[in-house]
């Protein structure tokens, strides 16, 4: 009788260690599921940080294509490894200074390109630019009544609203240089009405 009731508490005891070691275990499981969860988190927020930023849009230069007071995320990873090309929504400063203002336009033309605004309409390489959009007649050329020639790393960019527009035409804005390329227009984030992303 006696070595039965040892073999029972020897059982007892056997099996609470067994409860305490699973209970041990699926704790540790679930701080580690926990931890993992929080440094995925970090790393997310990390990236999302670095990789992109959001701009509102300012000045009416992307009417009606974009309108002031929308809000974007701008892909700031994308030209780190690739170049931007013809047509890309990009945001950019005119210098390296942090304190730069950002602006908005399309890429018209791209290194090693010529573009000339001639008759109202845009020349690349001497050969008529057809836009993939429904945009005026350009009435005035800037400095691209001449032709302009792109170096390596320079891009000349236009506004949608092609008559109410400060870009490529004008001295203060100029040639885009690919290392004052903030990144490219990639998602609208308000209004409600029109968050997805960009199309170009």
């Amino acid at each position: 009788m006696k070595n039965w009731k040892k073999e029972s508490r020897f059982k007892d005891k056997a099996e609470d260690k067994l409860e305490v070691r699973l209970e041990n275990a699926r704790t540790r499981r679930i701080f580690t599921w926990i931890f993992e969860i929080l440094v995925t988190l970090f790393f997310a927020i990390v990236v999302g940080i670095m990789m992109f930023q959001s701009v509102t849009m300012q000045e009416s230069a992307m009417e009606p294509t974009l309108s002031v007071g929308e809000r974007f995320l701008v892909n700031k990873g994308i030209y780190k490894i690739s170049s931007p090309q013809r047509g890309d929504i990009i945001v950019f400063k005119t210098n390296g200074s942090d304190d730069a203002a950002l602006h908005i336009s399309r890429v018209i033309g791209l290194p090693g390109e010529t573009v000339q605004i001639s008759g109202g309409k845009i020349l690349i390489n001497g050969a008529v630019y057809e836009n993939d959009g429904d945009f005026p007649e350009i009435s005035n050329g800037g400095l691209a009544s001449s032709a302009v020639s792109l170096e390596s790393g320079e891009y000349f960019v236009l506004g949608d609203n092609r008559n109410n527009s400060e870009d490529s035409r004008y001295a203060d804005i100029g040639n885009v240089k690919k290392k004052y390329i903030v990144g490219k227009l990639w998602f609208t984030i308000s209004p409600r009405s029109k968050i997805g992303f960009l199309k170009g």
